[in-house]
């Protein structure tokens, strides 16, 4: 399964890149597994806001071949 990943504002600070494609021996895996196993040591951080393919979703969305995945700091201001 290929999947293109986005990181946005401070996400890609922490990643230390904007985007980056991977490539997993799986059928499926969602988002919380992803982060977890393959992107980073570190546990997601709270309220990170998550969107495959361009529509918002929680941590348990399941990810399939060629889908698009992006990693939002919190919204914050007044």
């Amino acid at each position: 399964m290929k999947l293109s990943i986005k990181y946005f504002a401070s996400m890609r600070e922490r990643m230390s890149c904007a985007e980056q494609d991977v490539e997993l021996a799986v059928a499926a895996i969602s988002i919380t597994e992803l982060w977890r196993e393959h992107l980073s040591t570190e546990p997601l951080p709270a309220n990170t806001l998550l969107a495959v393919n361009m529509t918002y979703c929680d941590g348990d969305t399941v990810l399939h071949d060629g889908d698009e995945v992006a990693f939002f700091p919190p919204v914050t201001g007044g």
